[in-house]
């Protein structure tokens, strides 16, 4: 966020909701839209909503609704959000071909404009050009600042290139501890940790 003002971390989470769903209204030409008409849309309490987006100022008028355009430009500037962020895909087994299909990455923050894989051969059906990993560094989109792990060998390696190569931001889906600077960022996505999270919250609910 670039305001220094506190806000608390659920409310940030939801901030990527508000904005997808405000970038299709658009879309589909809705100029103003209500609390409780969002709230349809995102399944979050219109109350919740409307708190949200107070900690940000005041974006609209009682009875009045937001204005959908506004709404759009202040997340943006808020999130950090480029809607064009080029992203890469480095490893195109199971798990990253399924991401390749994964069809909600627009409205939100770009799109994978290519992959990387050490047998590209092997990939077919998918709608973006896949390279080798031995072209990393010249086929490596301009601009591009963040890409997406599924890799299971030479992770150590291949993070080091990418950082050398641009890379500040990685989606990491591997098992595996690697560094980085402290100028990158990385999500590790972790679905074994998540469902132990599932199973401890639903223990606590009996």
């Amino acid at each position: 966020m670039k305001q220094n003002y506190s806000i608390p971390k659920a409310t940030i989470q939801r901030y990527p909701i508000y904005l997808k769903a405000l970038r299709r209204l658009q879309k589909e030409q809705v100029s103003k839209i209500m609390s409780s008409e969002l709230s349809e849309i995102v399944g979050i309490a219109p109350t919740t909503i409307r708190r949200d987006f107070s900690l940000i100022g005041s974006l609209g008028k009682q009875g009045y609704g937001y204005d959908v355009e506004r709404l759009i430009s202040i997340f943006s500037d808020e999130l950090g959000v480029n809607y064009n962020e080029k992203i890469i895909l480095i490893g195109c087994g199971n798990l990253g071909h399924a991401l390749l299909n994964y069809n909600k990455w627009n409205n939100v923050v770009g799109e994978i404009v290519c992959a990387f894989d050490i047998n590209p051969s092997a990939i077919h059906n998918v709608a973006i050009p896949v390279y080798g990993m031995d072209q990393l560094k010249s086929k490596m989109p301009q601009g591009c600042r963040i890409a997406i792990l599924c890799i299971t060998q030479n992770i150590q390696k291949t993070v080091d290139e990418l950082i050398d190569n641009g890379i500040r931001g990685i989606v990491n889906f591997t098992q595996e501890h690697f560094s980085t600077p402290n100028n990158v960022s990385v999500k590790n996505v972790d679905v074994v940790s998540s469902i132990q999270e599932i199973v401890l919250s639903v223990n606590s609910l009996k």
